[in-house]
């Protein structure tokens, strides 16, 4: 999985590309919780364009950033989930905890 960081105040925007699965999850979850970390910043956005597959795993680390950002009054915003990946956001019931927005923008002005 490629990660891209663009830091925006306060916030982090986070672009993947590629499966978010078992394989992956470890290095997806300790390069943004680095990130996060460094750059001081308490509100994320997850950008699901570029991830073709994901699994369990997948949920456990939005989940995991989840449970981090909210012990420190922070926000979690999932944006531009599409296809066989929304569908495993929708079985998980992760929307109604997280909310999705069609772009970043969006999710900019929401937060």
């Amino acid at each position: 999985m490629n990660l891209i960081f663009e830091n925006k105040g306060d916030k982090l925007v986070v672009h993947m590309m590629g499966e978010l699965d078992h394989h992956s999850a470890e290095e997806v979850r300790n390069k943004v919780d680095d990130r996060l970390e460094r750059e001081k910043c308490n509100k994320l956005i997850m950008d699901f364009s570029g991830v073709t597959f994901m699994d369990s795993s997948g949920i456990g680390v939005v989940i995991g950033r989840y449970r981090k950002l909210s012990l420190k009054k922070g926000k979690v915003y999932i944006t531009r989930v599409t296809g066989s990946v929304k569908r495993v956001f929708e079985l998980s019931g992760m929307f109604k905890i997280i909310p999705l927005y069609d772009s970043i923008e969006q999710a900019l002005e929401n937060m």
